[in-house]
């Protein structure tokens, strides 16, 4: 039986949806399509009507991800003050515990230096990367945009690692000392905004 084109689509964002929050809470690994097609109250039958392999489905998904995560991100480029409040929000607490509804890099660039995992991850996070270090230097309220596409990458690197390392460690009060001091350590403009919320 062929479903209408309306239905079918909508089927394939729930899948990626369920998919995305999954495998970034329990990686690629931890999860099977079985759970996946589980979530999405679908039988594990029509995965191959919607994707060829797992893999290709890890690809959709950060591709999938990525949209969402630089929709919010332009979001926040509408003022500078919402681009110091999505730094700060990005190292919180609540984004280090909502491991299924964060950061996707956060989520998924261990898997990316991985053997044969170039298509089926690396290239649609280099793809996403380029794009939100090409919004932070445009968007961010850098001191001088001389330097805005390095500031940007410095900036990035720093929340994505700091965000890892928080999720990492099993010690409450390093987790938090580690959010605070990357933030600290990132450009005037977010600290200033981080004193005078504190």
């Amino acid at each position: 039986m062929r479903y209408p084109a309306a239905e079918t689509a909508e089927k394939h964002q729930k899948i990626l949806a369920e998919a995305s929050r999954l495998f970034k809470e329990r990686g690629f690994d931890g999860v099977s399509v079985s759970e996946i097609m589980k979530a999405t109250g679908l039988t594990h039958g029509p995965f191959y009507n919607h994707f060829d392999s797992k893999e290709a489905l890890m690809a959709e998904c950060i591709a999938f991800a990525g949209d969402a995560a630089l929709a919010d991100l332009d979001a926040a480029g509408e003022t500078p003050e919402g681009m110091r409040a999505y730094v700060r929000n990005y190292l919180s607490p609540e984004h280090r515990d909502s491991r299924a509804d964060g950061c996707l890099l956060a989520a998924f660039a261990a898997h990316a230096g991985q053997p044969g995992s170039e298509r089926s991850v690396g290239t649609p996070l280099t793809v996403y990367l380029k794009l939100a270090i090409g919004r932070f230097a445009s968007n961010f309220p850098w001191r001088s945009k001389k330097n805005a596409r390095a500031d940007a990458i410095r900036t990035l690197a720093s929340m994505y690692g700091g965000v890892v390392l928080a999720r990492a460690v099993d010690d409450a009060a390093l987790s938090e000392e580690i959010l605070r001091e990357v933030l600290a350590g990132l450009p005037a403009g977010a600290k200033a905004s981080a004193r005078e919320s504190g």
